[in-house]
């Protein structure tokens, strides 16, 4: 991304993203409620590629940069852009998807993490804390706050349970470009440029915290996509694509079952 101003969406762009926003919500629901133990991450690759088909929509993450599929599949210790292929789901594991979808040239990016079969308390706790570090997040969007706030409400949910925030990997703005500015880290830094933007109505940001049990530290393996944690330790992913309304937020990519009061 470049350093540029963010760009302001119109009410009709917003209606666009608002739409494709609902085609990745629904991958992300039937992903959900498909994956199980036995089955392959290219077995959910191959659902989402039929559905994106189906609702017309335009996979945005397959080619991009030569990724090869059409969602990232990133299970326990993977934090982001895992891709899927034989990997084999198994009880007990927790599994991160992330979507992107196109409408009319616009886009829409969420992603989930959420466990196959039964998992321990401690690890359905980092799953409960990093979607509430998204949440809290959320809660700060509106016109006139500064882009510090929404980052720093994620790093304050997620270290004060206990966790690592992971740095290297940001959230951004989202438009006609599924990346745009501004970058949207999951913490506070002064020195980093954007930290005192003010939020105006028609800004889309694309807010992904990315939460590690253990260090916040990551590698990417060989295939150059993989991103893992250092320490081995489990890693969770949350992200909703929101804009900037006149007197508050929307959440575009809002899935049927999410309930942000």
């Amino acid at each position: 991304m470049l350093n540029r101003a963010p760009i302001i969406k119109s009410p009709r762009e917003i209606d666009k993203m608002r739409v494709a926003g609902q085609m990745v919500g629904r991958v992300l629901t039937r992903m959900r409620s498909t994956a199980k133990a036995g089955m392959t991450t290219q077995d959910l690759d191959d659902i989402a590629r039929d559905m994106m088909s189906e609702m017309k929509g335009k996979p945005l993450f397959l080619g991009y940069h030569g990724f090869p599929r059409h969602i990232c599949t990133s299970v326990n210790q993977e934090v982001v852009h895992g891709i899927p292929g034989n990997t084999v789901l198994n009880d007990g594991d927790i599994l991160s998807v992330d979507c992107g979808i196109g409408h009319q040239n616009y886009c829409g990016d969420s992603a989930i993490t959420f466990p196959i079969g039964e998992i321990p308390e401690e690890v359905q706790r980092l799953l409960d804390v990093t979607r509430e570090s998204l949440y809290a997040a959320i809660a700060q969007i509106g016109p006139g706050v500064k882009l510090r706030e929404v980052c720093g409400a994620v790093q304050q949910v997620a270290e004060n349970a206990g966790y690592g925030v992971v740095r290297d990997f940001v959230g951004h703005g989202i438009g006609r470009d599924m990346h745009e500015e501004p970058q949207v880290p999951n913490y506070v830094d002064p020195g980093m440029r954007n930290m005192n933007l003010i939020l105006k109505p028609g800004y889309v940001l694309a807010i992904e915290p990315m939460v590690n049990i253990g260090s916040e530290k990551v590698r990417t393996l060989g295939d150059g996509w993989t991103v893992v944690t250092q320490d081995d330790s489990l890693s969770a992913h949350f992200e909703h694509s929101i804009a900037v309304t006149e007197d508050g937020h929307e959440v575009l990519t809002r899935r049927e079952d999410e309930d942000f009061s």
